[in-house]
């Protein structure tokens, strides 16, 4: 799980969600990950990933949010200009554990169902323009 950073809306419409997806895939498969499940949500990314294990974590999560970051903002200088002046997309926190005693399953199912209504509890309805 990553978070853009200061939680700004960014990935707001379809066209912008599905352009992560595709560079979230391509930085993977440069860099050997599997890409599970993925759900991409409008200020965050909730990914199912699996990789050697001669890989940190670390440093797949690094590959990931930095080349996924370069790509977008070069992309959209204007979004760039007005949420991201720094330069920065993702927030320096992120989240990632393992399946351990979790079935792939579970994982996958809580990811596809990040769309729905419930995920957003306790969160403002998101301003549309």
């Amino acid at each position: 799980n990553c978070t853009t950073k200061y939680r700004n809306a960014t990935f707001t419409t379809p066209a912008l969600v599905n352009e992560m997806k595709d560079i979230l895939r391509y930085i993977a498969d440069l860099h050997d990950i599997t890409i599970e499940k993925m759900e991409v949500m409008s200020d965050h990314v909730h990914m199912l990933i699996s990789f050697k294990p001669k890989y940190s974590a670390t440093n797949i999560v690094k590959a990931l949010k930095s080349g996924s970051a370069r790509i977008f903002l070069r992309n959209h200088p204007e979004i760039k200009q007005r949420q991201y002046w720094d330069g920065h997309l993702w927030s320096r926190s992120y989240y990632m554990g393992t399946l351990g005693n979790m079935s792939k399953e579970v994982v996958e199912r809580y990811i596809a169902n990040q769309r729905t209504t419930k995920s957003n509890a306790g969160r403002p309805p998101l301003k549309r323009k």
